[in-house]
């Protein structure tokens, strides 16, 4: 029922989709390899995949070489599909102890957890990040009842929309908790290469694990995608590592869903996992919007710098849906309410009030956004 001004020209800031240009070498390595579609791919993908795979992992997060083995990757079709599929695949109806199996989550939370839970008969819990706890997950909150009947845990990694980094203690925290009440961790690191220093990369799960000395990352699975890292969210590209039993588990129930990759896109994805260049382009045009962005933002509204990713999360300081209606209307900027990002478990919604701005599009239009946003808040 919103009419926008007319002389403004939309600009959308809501759905992360990245907007920087797609690697160039990877595009000509897929059309290098288009006669890769005259044949069937296998699930598993192939083995020169999964090795990018591995060794990307390695140089990433300074993992040893040769740490990550063939059966701890599994190539996916963009994590949104694995991260669903992982839950038909894990949460075990007819096991839970004490009622229904529950699949537990950060609040406020990508919608894939939910769905995947409620699809998988699971009872979704939400675990609340607040901005006095640093936007991380508060797992003292849940009640020891409550871990003994999860069965997965998802977490986000940096965080979205509030782009909170978990650190290693926090990370090896949760693996203690995993081993202690026998519940597997599915940590979204789709994030994991936009972070506004180089010297200080936010860690993975994987690194929590073999900080305690668990090479076979029992109970721990990554969720790692070229969306975010390389800007090629069409190329639908992503992997999963970890406990090589669980992927094994994992493959054989895709396996039925014709869950496999065109070896053209398999050809493309180990291009990308191979060059690291450019996902540090790709860092430097982030840092840039949040450096020019955020100084034209700060005076009207609370709002930080993310530690990883790239969404801004202020406090708006009315209601976050009003505000966003009031945002198209006047200035024809879309953005996502908080309180849509949420549920309220009891503590009210911890995304209300809020308002997910990401910083998807060219550095201009986004310094734009921001002068519009601005100027809204100067004119109410």
């Amino acid at each position: 029922g919103v009419t926008p001004p007319a002389d403004l020209a939309h600009i959308a800031l809501s759905i992360g989709e990245p907007k920087h240009a797609p690697p160039a070498f990877v595009l000509e390595t897929l059309r290098d390899a288009m006669a890769g579609f005259g044949s069937y791919p296998t699930t598993v993908g192939t083995p020169e995949l999964r090795d990018a795979c591995g060794r990307w992992l390695e140089r990433r997060f300074g993992f040893a070489p040769r740490s990550i083995g063939a059966a701890q990757v599994l190539p996916v079709n963009g994590t949104r599909e694995a991260l669903f599929a992982i839950a038909q695949a894990v949460v075990d109806r007819g096991s839970a102890r004490g009622g229904a199996p529950l699949v537990a989550m950060p609040n406020p939370f990508y919608q894939i957890y939910e769905g995947a839970a409620l699809l998988a008969g699971a009872e979704p819990y939400f675990i609340d990040t607040r901005a006095e706890d640093g936007f991380l997950p508060d797992l003292d909150a849940v009640p020891a009842s409550v871990w003994d009947r999860c069965q997965l845990l998802y977490l986000c990694n940096p965080g979205n929309p509030a782009g909170a980094v978990m650190d290693l203690a926090l990370l090896q925290r949760v693996l203690t908790l995993a081993e202690r009440h026998d519940f597997v961790v599915a940590a979204d690191e789709c994030y994991a290469d936009i972070y506004p220093d180089e010297s200080a990369p936010p860690p993975s799960l994987l690194s929590a694990a073999l900080a305690l000395g668990d090479a076979a990352f029992r109970r721990c699975l990554v969720f790692h995608s070229l969306s975010k890292r390389s800007s090629l969210p069409g190329l639908r590209s992503g992997f999963i590592a970890g406990d090589a039993r669980l992927l094994e588990r994992f493959l054989l129930y895709r396996t039925y869903h014709g869950c496999s990759m065109p070896l053209p896109v398999q050809q493309a994805s180990i291009a990308a996992w191979s060059d690291d260049a450019h996902a540090r382009d790709n860092r430097a045009l982030y840092r840039e919007k949040f450096a020019r962005v955020l100084p034209i933002l700060a005076p009207h509204l609370d709002v930080q710098s993310p530690a990883g990713g790239f969404y801004l999360w202020p406090a708006t300081g009315r209601d976050d849906e009003a505000f966003v209606r009031e945002l198209y209307a006047r200035k024809n900027v879309t953005v996502v309410p908080g309180s849509y990002l949420a549920r309220d478990a009891g503590g009210g919604n911890p995304g209300a009030g809020r308002v997910r701005i990401s910083l998807v599009a060219g550095v201009d239009e986004c310094v734009e956004a921001a002068h519009r946003i601005a100027d809204l808040m100067q004119g109410r």
